[in-house]
């Protein structure tokens, strides 16, 4: 089994909407996706999403299924250093997760008092229990830290969502905190995470990245990736700092 998880393209988060930019990163991805054999299509509700799954489904001549569950993975939190506001749960600066040394193992993590106080683990097992059974529909059923295969195929499941919820999926996967992922990976708008199973043992599968935000689609067509979802890379250049 093969799933592709892509991230939005570049987005104008006032409206939830696509900018000029992100609507051609839109088409440039539909020109890869829209010519594979995928078994299934799902988005989610957020209009960024949609926006950009239209482009593959229209050149597909395929519907989506709406999954409310791959919406953004935006749970408010009081951050260390911003009281009295609720952003995103992940989005904390690097000298404060990282003296937390929960937040670097696979369970303990959610013991974090703030993430307790905003029930943030509650929301991550609503997510990864919905998407396991969705995985269950096809063949594959959780079993403790990997997957039993019930009805082994090479099917490919495309999911249009969001860099928040696609480390809660991968992370449920690796068996690992979503925490590292969130903080550690930057995937570009648009770009493409495939994840396969490794099957090396009848019965038993567990998933592995052959790729993570991949943007060779944009590449192709002469487009320069999008920031989006990256801070600045030296303090002071000009982007954004926190």
């Amino acid at each position: 089994m093969k799933l592709l998880l892509i991230r939005h393209g570049e987005p104008d988060y006032a409206t939830d909407t696509l900018t000029e930019t992100g609507a051609r990163e839109a088409r440039h991805l539909a020109g890869r996706i829209a010519p594979m054999d995928v078994r299934a299509y799902y988005v989610s509700p957020l209009g960024r999403a949609r926006q950009t799954a239209a482009a593959t489904l229209e050149a597909a001549g395929r519907e989506a299924t709406v999954l409310d569950w791959l919406r953004e993975f935006d749970i408010p939190v009081e951050r260390p250093d911003v009281k009295g506001t609720s952003p995103i749960a992940w989005d904390w600066l690097p000298q404060d997760w990282l003296r937390d040394e929960r937040f670097l193992q696979p369970e303990a993590w959610r013991e974090n008092e703030i993430f307790r106080r905003a029930h943030v683990g509650e929301a991550y097992d609503a997510v990864t229990g919905a998407f396991d059974a969705l995985l269950a529909r096809y063949g594959y059923e959780r079993e403790g830290r990997f997957y039993r295969v019930k009805e082994p195929n090479t099917d490919t499941l495309v999911f249009f969502c969001h860099l928040g919820v696609s480390c809660v999926l991968m992370s449920h996967l690796f068996n690992c905190s979503p925490m590292q992922l969130w903080q550690n990976i930057a995937m570009a708008p648009s770009s493409v995470t495939t994840l396969v199973t490794e099957e090396r043992r009848a019965g038993i599968a567990v998933f592995r990245a052959s790729a993570i935000g991949d943007v060779s689609h944009l590449y192709a067509a002469g487009q320069e990736p999008s920031f989006a979802a990256r801070f600045c890379e030296v303090h002071g250049d000009g982007m954004r700092e926190d």
